[in-house]
């Protein structure tokens, strides 16, 4: 009698796990135009659609990668910030899709700004980068990633193709930080960094512009939005 009981509760608390895991797949805004879509309209779609999040349209975005940027001359440690900031933001990008986890834009947009003003304030403050700076990029990624998927969540994803979107969208967004990457250092590091004052030239005033803008977006993302 009581391995009956017992099964029956089994089977009640799998019920309850089903629908809990079905509500978290389906939990995102449903892109019906898109569901019977070719995999390859779908595909473009969002990649657009993720390019498009970072230029023209996210200027936060812009202003964080540049500021990674500016305190080394080496493109290759600048790529280990952006793989570190890539692998953090696809993760709370997915879970955020699938409402696993939920924060509201109330909280991740001053801290998308906190993260901005961290960088330039830190650019100016140190000489040379550490390894721990990667970690913190990681934790920022982590952050931003839940901004793209409040912006995606708009636009919504086709139920059946949840996967082929999310990484599509992905992919657009690291093509549109690596063309940030590259503009940065065609106009600012290669033809400045061989001379004598770089960072005085260079660093500095950049940095301090970042923070500034970052500091107002703190402020009214915190007090008027």
């Amino acid at each position: 009698m009581k391995s009956k009981q017992a099964f029956k509760y089994k089977c009640i608390l799998f019920g309850i796990c089903f629908l809990l895991f079905a509500n978290a797949i389906y939990a995102h805004t449903i892109n019906y135009a898109l569901e019977k879509a070719p995999a390859g309209n779908v595909f473009l779609y969002y990649l657009r659609l993720g390019y498009m999040h970072i230029l023209p349209n996210g200027f936060d975005h812009i202003l964080f990668v540049t500021g990674l940027c500016l305190l080394s001359k080496k493109i290759s440690v600048i790529l280990w910030q952006a793989t570190a900031f890539t692998i953090a933001h696809s993760i709370t990008l997915a879970l955020s899709m699938k409402n696993i986890i939920v924060a509201p834009s109330a909280v991740v947009e001053p801290i998308i700004a906190l993260s901005i003003l961290f960088v330039a304030v830190e650019n100016l403050l140190i000489t040379k980068l550490s390894a721990w700076r990667i970690l913190i990029v990681f934790m920022f990624g982590l952050i931003h990633g839940m901004g793209f998927a409040s912006a995606l969540n708009e636009i919504g994803l086709p139920r059946n193709k949840f996967f082929l979107s999310i990484f599509s969208f992905n992919v657009g967004v690291e093509l549109g930080q690596v063309t940030v990457i590259l503009a940065t250092f065609a106009l600012f590091i290669i033809p400045f960094r061989n001379i004598k004052n770089y960072k005085k030239a260079v660093v500095y005033p950049l940095s301090i512009l970042i923070a500034s803008i970052a500091f107002y977006w703190t402020i009214e993302r915190v007090f008027f939005v």
